[in-house]
């Protein structure tokens, strides 16, 4: 096949927003800080420089609370020295956030990963004087059980069945057992199976809720690399971020200048919509939101219920109560870290460009906005069907329906297009219309109906042509479906269904190798990686 990627604009799977913004249309520019280029880093350097190393003791409470969350693991030597090297000004973060989704969730959790890595290598290089940190935010204070319970393997879905109304991070992991025996034999044997096998019973089985396992998943399989892993939901951290949630107590800036930005993306799909606080109340087994009434704050779905001068005492006794949702936890996380960057998917960078204006009341910098790599992986046998079938990847990108359409039309051995004899025909009605202007409204009226059943009777021809066509073609065209059908699971993107185990059965650790190997974070295009 010609070429190895293909761009994200001509795959046909992100929205018009992501597209425009990768093709930096000038409507969106004052919704982003700086596009994502080498060069661009350098302003963002020094400016983050400026604006977070006022407060050393930020840096500090960081590594204390990393070197916590690590005790008891094995960390790699320059995991180890990432972590101390946050207490050094000159050392600056690139971040991806995920959800705790089990044993993984679908690909493209490694392809976050690995993008991020991946930059901080290419900055040193550029700015050698500077040190880069890879981060994986777990979002272990999410509430939405349902989005992470379940991962897919060869077309099965392998379900956590449990309940969880709090915080997933503090869930407890028993259960998991029985997930643990189904997983095992729908792996079968082999060595690359014993691994997995091993992964998730030491990953699940032998920790005691879902934060610490998934950071000891995560370790596992990064952990050599420098990934360092970070579970925010610390009374520590939030200490440091306390005055921004006393000013959305008070005056709900969030709501206000998310709302203003908002109006600037009218003509797009508005990924989410602020509240009024943008807060949640979060316990050991429940996450609720904070609500504003009649000057006093609720907690949704409970009996809670303080003043203006209590939340406030709540707020500087127990900071850890209070959880920022998907508007603030962004500005949390810029808060806490000395980061230049954060790595996400097209949805995460919907939601973020609603965010630029709210960063600036809050005088804290935005951070550069990076679309991840996405990857399609193909194995070189199904590389050869497409060569012997003759389809491009962008042929395979494109629509099924779209796709058999084409290829029908390339296998014909005569045009099945009436386009030219649609032009003749209305070509035809010109002259009569000219004619029926000269008489009365029911003749042209007659002469339009006319028109359009004929046009309308040759579409109908063509589309019976067609299906005549693809059942004389039948054969090659089922072919073609069911490569595609190979490479795009349910007619959807393969990085956002399978689980990695599934390619890890067969390719083992070349599949890491050949990921760190061919993504190449900054290039605009969607990779297809050969195993």
């Amino acid at each position: 096949m010609p070429t190895d990627c293909i761009s994200y604009q001509e795959s046909g799977y992100f929205t018009s927003l992501i597209n425009d913004y990768l093709n930096q249309k000038s409507d969106l520019q004052s919704l982003y800080h700086r596009f994502p280029s080498l060069e661009n880093f350098e302003k963002q350097l020094l400016e983050k420089e400026k604006n977070f190393n006022s407060d050393i003791v930020k840096r500090k409470t960081l590594v204390s609370i990393l070197e916590k969350q690590y005790s008891g693991l094995s960390v790699s030597d320059l995991t180890k020295w990432n972590i101390l090297a946050l207490e050094n000004p000159k050392t600056f973060t690139v971040t991806t956030g995920h959800q705790l989704n089990l044993f993984t969730g679908p690909l493209y959790f490694l392809y976050k990963i690995v993008s991020t890595i991946n930059l901080t290598k290419q900055l040193k290089l550029k700015y050698p004087e500077y040190n880069f940190v890879p981060v994986y935010w777990m979002a272990t204070e999410d509430h939405d059980f349902e989005e992470i319970n379940y991962f897919n393997l060869h077309g099965k879905k392998v379900r956590w069945n449990t309940e969880s109304g709090g915080p997933v991070g503090r869930l407890s992991t028993k259960g998991l057992e029985e997930v643990f025996e189904v997983f095992s034999l729908e792996l079968g044997i082999g060595k690359n199976a014993e691994y997995l096998k091993k992964l998730f019973e030491e990953s699940y089985v032998r920790h005691n809720n879902l934060a610490d396992a998934t950071r000891f998943l995560a370790n596992e399989l990064f952990g050599k690399t420098g990934l360092v892993i970070l579970d925010a939901d610390s009374k520590e951290l939030k200490k440091h971020f306390a005055p921004y949630v006393k000013e959305e107590l008070l005056n709900q800036t969030a709501h206000k200048k998310v709302l203003e930005t908002s109006e600037k993306l009218k003509n797009y799909n508005i990924q989410v919509n602020p509240r009024e606080i943008n807060l949640f109340y979060i316990e050991d087994d429940f996450r609720e939101r904070i609500i504003l009434q009649n000057g006093f704050y609720y907690v949704n779905n409970t009996e809670l219920k303080f003043t203006e001068a209590e939340i406030l005492e709540l707020l500087k006794n127990h900071p850890e109560k209070f959880s920022p949702n998907v508007i603030m936890r962004p500005l949390y996380q810029e808060v806490i870290l000395p980061n230049l960057c954060y790595i996400g998917g097209g949805g995460e960078l919907a939601y973020w460009l609603e965010l630029k204006s709210y960063f600036e009341a809050a005088n804290v910098t935005f951070p550069i906005l990076l679309l991840r790599n996405s990857v399609l992986l193909a194995t070189e046998k199904q590389v050869k069907k497409a060569d012997k079938l003759n389809l491009s990847w962008k042929d395979l990108f494109s629509k099924q329906q779209e796709l058999m359409n084409f290829k029908v039309k390339t296998f014909s051995e005569f045009p099945i297009d009436f386009t030219a004899q649609k032009d003749f025909l209305r070509q035809q009605f010109e002259s009569l219309n000219k004619i029926a202007e000269q008489t009365d409204k029911s003749f042209t009226g007659a002469v339009k109906a006319q028109e359009v059943k004929q046009i309308k009777g040759l579409e109908n021809l063509e589309k019976r042509l067609l299906k005549a066509e693809k059942k004389k073609h039948q054969e090659e065209l089922e072919r073609i479906s069911d490569l595609q059908n190979e490479l795009f699971p349910n007619q959807s993107l393969q990085e956002r269904i399978v689980n990695f185990s599934e390619f890890y059965l067969g390719y083992g650790e070349v599949l890491l190798y050949k990921l760190f190997e061919e993504l190449h974070p900054l290039e605009q295009e969607f990779k297809i990686v050969i195993l």
